[in-house]
């Protein structure tokens, strides 16, 4: 039988802290969340490599180290409230569980958001939501938000979601184009206006539906 506490531990020193996560709330946080939980059954037993996992219908859990470097990058605080684009099963909605005041995570595919929404309620992580809905309209209900994360690569920040970050907010993401090397960006808004600082290289999969914004030729 896998001892998945020892894999959660090995996860965190072998990929995490050696790939510069350093913030010891966020490695807390990751020994803390039982990854395998969130990956299909059959896969539970790889579910701390050093890989992105694939949760059917061209979804994948992107791999632990550009995520905890994505979560870091945010400084999440206690009194933050967080927009998650692109939950998948929720993992990456209870890692920032543990960090934030509330979470809310947006997933396109119903069958993920469901699976979510049950791993977030055994974990018994009542600060935190997984709705269904177009990732690219956030979730505006709940706005403004002092955080966003993209748990994927895209090929542009949404005006929608744009809107949702609070005076001095942050937003996260791997931006790139298809087959192509991504980008870890972090966008701070200051004065209404958003500023971007390209971080790291990162390859991870696409979200669906925020490719790249259509640009007009004259």
């Amino acid at each position: 039988m896998i001892d998945f506490g020892a894999a959660r531990l090995t996860m965190v020193e072998s990929q995490l802290r050696p790939n510069k996560v350093t913030d010891q709330a966020v490695l807390d946080a990751f020994l803390a969340v039982p990854r395998e939980r969130f990956v299909p059954p059959a896969l539970a037993a790889t579910a701390y490599v050093d890989d992105d996992l694939p949760l059917g219908g061209g979804r994948f859990l992107i791999e632990p180290m550009v995520l905890a470097r994505l979560i870091q990058l945010a400084q999440i605080g206690p009194d933050d409230a967080v927009l998650e684009i692109g939950a998948g099963t929720g993992y990456g909605t209870a890692i920032a569980a543990r960090l934030a005041r509330s979470v809310v995570g947006v997933e396109c595919d119903a069958r993920l958001a469901v699976s979510a929404v049950a791993r977030l309620a055994e974990l018994g992580l009542g600060n935190a939501d997984v709705v269904e809905g177009a990732l690219a309209q956030g979730y505006p209900a709940r706005a403004p938000y002092q955080v966003v994360l993209f748990e994927g690569r895209v090929g542009h920040i949404p005006d929608a979601i744009a809107a949702q970050v609070a005076e001095d907010g942050r937003i996260v993401a791997v931006l790139g184009d298809e087959g192509g090397m991504g980008r870890a960006v972090l966008m701070t808004r200051s004065s209404g206006l958003l500023s971007r600082r390209p971080v790291f290289d990162a390859g991870v999969p696409a979200l669906p539906g925020l490719e790249r914004a259509p640009s007009f030729v004259f």
